[in-house]
C-alpha cells in the first residue's frame, strides 16, 4: 500500500493483493483527531476512479463501548470514474468482528456519533496480483437542516390534530385483522407440525421432527445439537425440513419458536414479554423483539394489546 495524495481535493493510493496470506487486505484512511459526530448525515457521496475496475469497500470505524466497531458496504470504481452514494444509515457489520471482539451477534446497530475514520479499500472481490490505483475526489457528507425539519414538525402537528384519532382507530383496525389472519394461519402451521410429528411411518424423519418440537425452546439449539440428539447427520435433518416443510433449520426453529410465542402472548395474560420470549428459547429480548416484528408487523407488546382487544384465535 502506498499513499500517493491525500490533499483536501482528494486520496489517491495504490496497492497490490498478494497470495502469500489467506485473506489480504489494503485500505488507506481519513482518520479524524479524536472522534468526530456524523450523526447528523445520512449520506456520503464522492468520485470514485481505480485502475483496474474494481469492487472496493467503505469502512467507517466507531467506537462502540472502547473498541472499534466496523460499519461496511461495497462500491465499484472504474477507470473513467464513478459517482458513488451510499447511505450511512444501511451499513453492516461483518461477522468476524463478533468473533474477534467475542460479543453477541444480536447487536448489529451501530450509531455515527463517535466516528473514528473512514477507510476506503480493497474487498474480497478485488483482483490479487495486480498494481491497483485508487482515487476517491469530492467527498460530501449529506444531511439535514434541523429547522426546515422543527417548521416541517409543527405543520404537520397541526394537520394530524384533526384526524390522527380516526386514523389511528382504523390503523389499530387494519393491524388486528391482519394479525389475527395472520396468527390464525400459524396455528394451522402448529397443528401440521404436531401431525407431522405424530402420524410419520419413517422413525428417523419423525424422530427429527419430534425432537424439534420438543426441544425447540432450548437456548442455543442448533443443528448439531439435533444431529447429536437425534443420530441423524446435519444433512439429514435439513433434507427433512426442506421436503416436508419448504424450510430451512433457522428459518424452521424460529418458526416454531415465534408461532409460540404469540399463541402464550394471547393465552397468557399475566405473562410478560420477558418471560414469554425466554420460554420459547430467546434470552435477548432485544432480538426477540425484532425478530416478532418482522414477522408480525408489530411489536409483542403491541401484540399482545391487540390480542386482548380483540377475539383471536385460540391456540389449543
Amino acid at each position: 500500500m502506498r499513499i500517493q495524495d491525500a490533499t483536501r481535493q482528494s486520496l489517491r493510493f495504490d496497492f497490490r493483493l498478494s497470495d502469500a496470506i489467506p485473506h489480504p487486505w489494503a485500505w488507506a484512511a481519513l482518520q479524524f483527531d479524536g472522534t468526530a459526530d456524523l450523526s447528523k448525515y445520512s449520506t456520503v457521496s464522492f468520485l470514485a476512479k481505480c485502475a483496474p475496475a474494481n469492487a472496493l469497500t467503505l469502512n467507517i470505524a466507531v467506537l462502540d463501548g472502547g473498541v472499534a466497531k466496523p460499519a461496511m458496504t461495497f462500491f465499484s470504481c472504474n477507470e473513467k470514474g464513478m459517482p458513488v452514494s451510499l447511505d450511512l444509515t444501511r451499513l453492516s457489520i461483518p461477522d468476524w468482528w463478533y468473533d474477534a471482539e467475542h460479543v453477541d451477534i444480536a447487536r448489529r446497530s451501530y450509531a455515527l456519533d463517535r466516528v473514528i475514520k473512514l477507510e476506503f479499500g480493497a474487498s474480497p472481490y478485488s483482483p490479487h496480483g495486480l498494481d491497483a490505483q485508487v482515487e476517491i475526489g469530492d467527498l460530501t457528507l449529506h444531511g439535514r437542516d434541523d429547522r426546515y425539519l422543527v417548521a416541517l414538525a409543527m405543520v404537520l402537528v397541526a394537520g394530524w390534530t384533526a384526524f390522527g384519532i380516526g386514523f389511528f382507530r382504523a390503523q389499530s383496525r387494519a393491524l388486528g385483522a391482519t394479525v389475527a389472519a395472520r396468527l390464525t394461519k400459524d396455528l394451522s402451521f402448529v397443528a401440521y407440525r404436531q401431525l407431522t410429528v405424530e402420524r410419520f411411518e419413517d422413525e428417523e424423519k419423525a424422530g427429527i421432527l419430534r425432537f424439534i418440537a420438543t426441544h425447540y425452546a432450548q437456548a442455543g439449539l442448533d443443528l448439531d445439537a439435533v444431529a447429536a440428539g437425534t443420530g441423524a447427520t446435519r444433512s439429514k435433518i435439513n433434507d427433512v425440513l426442506k421436503t416436508e416443510l419448504g424450510m430451512t433449520f433457522p428459518g424452521y426453529l424460529k418458526k416454531v419458536r415465534l408461532t409460540e410465542a404469540a399463541r402464550l402472548l394471547t393465552d397468557l395474560a399475566g405473562a410478560t414479554v420477558a418471560e414469554i420470549a425466554y420460554s420459547v428459547g430467546y434470552a435477548n429480548g432485544s432480538y426477540f423483539n425484532k425478530l416478532f416484528k418482522e414477522e408480525y408487523g408489530c411489536s409483542p407488546k403491541e401484540f399482545k394489546s391487540l390480542a386482548s382487544r380483540l377475539e383471536m384465535p385460540s391456540g389449543h
